[in-house]
C-alpha cells in the first residue's frame, strides 16, 4: 500500500517567502514608474540572478564572482522588503530610487552574461589511447641458398657474438622523510585553514612549502596528513 504523499513544510515556507519577496519587488518597481509587464519582469530579474549566483558557487568555480552578484541580488530583493514596510513613501518615490530601479536591468544582464560565460576550468585531458599497435611477426631466418641444411654458415655469414655490457647500478632510493613535528603540523593547519577559507580549494604542497619555509618532501608529507 503507498503512502499518502507528505505536506513538506520547509517547501511551503520557501513558497511563501518567495511569492512575497516577488510581490515587494513588483511594488517597487511599480512605485519607481514600472508599470504594466515591465513591473513584473524586475522580482523575475532579480530572482534569476540569485539563482545564477547560487549555482555557481555550488559548482565550486568563480566562487569570488558569484559571491559578488549573490550578494547584489541578495541586497536588491531585501532592500524591497524593507522599502515597502513603510520606510519610503512610495507615493512620491524618491530619485535615487528611480534611479536604481531604472539601471538595473544593465547590472543584471552584466551578472547574467559574467555568471552564464565566465571560463571554467580546463576538463582533464582525455587518456592516451591504451591500444597498443600488435607485435610484429618475427621474419624467416635467412638461409643461404646452395648449402645444406646441417653444414655450417662461412665465417662471413655468421652473426657477430653481442658482447653484453656490465649492467649500471641502479641509483640508491632517497632517505626516508623525517615525520614533521606536532607543533609544524598544527601550524600547517592553521595555514591550510585560512587558504581554504578564502580562495574555497585545498592548499596544496608547493604553496604550503612557500608558506612554511620547509623542504618540499617533508611540505608534501605534511600535506598528505592534513588531507
Amino acid at each position: 500500500m503507498t503512502r499518502p504523499p507528505r505536506l513538506d513544510l520547509v517547501l511551503v515556507q520557501a513558497v511563501i517567502a518567495g511569492a512575497l519577496s516577488f510581490a515587494h519587488l513588483h511594488d517597487i518597481a511599480q512605485a519607481a514608474g514600472q508599470d504594466g509587464w515591465k513591473g513584473w519582469a524586475y522580482p523575475v530579474s532579480v530572482d534569476l540572478l540569485l539563482v545564477a549566483a547560487w549555482r555557481r558557487l555550488r559548482s565550486g568555480s568563480g566562487t569570488q564572482l558569484g559571491w559578488s552578484w549573490f550578494l547584489i541580488a541578495l541586497v536588491a530583493s531585501l532592500g524591497a522588503n524593507v522599502a515597502t514596510a513603510g520606510f519610503l513613501d512610495l507615493a512620491h518615490p524618491p530619485a535615487w530610487l528611480r534611479m536604481l530601479v531604472a539601471g538595473w536591468p544593465a547590472a543584471a544582464f552584466l551578472g547574467g552574461t559574467l555568471l552564464a560565460h565566465a571560463p571554467r576550468p580546463a576538463d582533464d585531458p582525455l587518456p592516451e589511447s591504451s591500444t597498443t599497435p600488435a607485435p610484429e611477426e618475427p621474419s624467416e631466418a635467412f638461409e643461404p641458398e646452395g648449402l645444406p641444411a646441417d653444414e655450417p654458415l662461412p665465417e662471413a655469414t655468421r652473426p657477430e657474438e653481442t658482447v653484453l655490457e656490465p649492467a649500471v647500478p641502479a641509483p640508491a632510493p632517497p632517505a626516508p622523510v623525517q615525520a614533521a613535528p606536532a607543533a609544524l603540523v598544527a601550524h600547517a593547519r592553521k595555514i591550510a585553514d585560512a587558504y581554504a577559507a578564502s580562495t574555497g580549494q585545498p592548499i596544496d604542497a608547493e604553496t604550503l612549502r612557500a608558506r612554511l619555509g620547509v623542504p618540499a618532501p617533508m611540505a608534501e608529507a605534511i600535506t598528505s596528513q592534513l588531507a
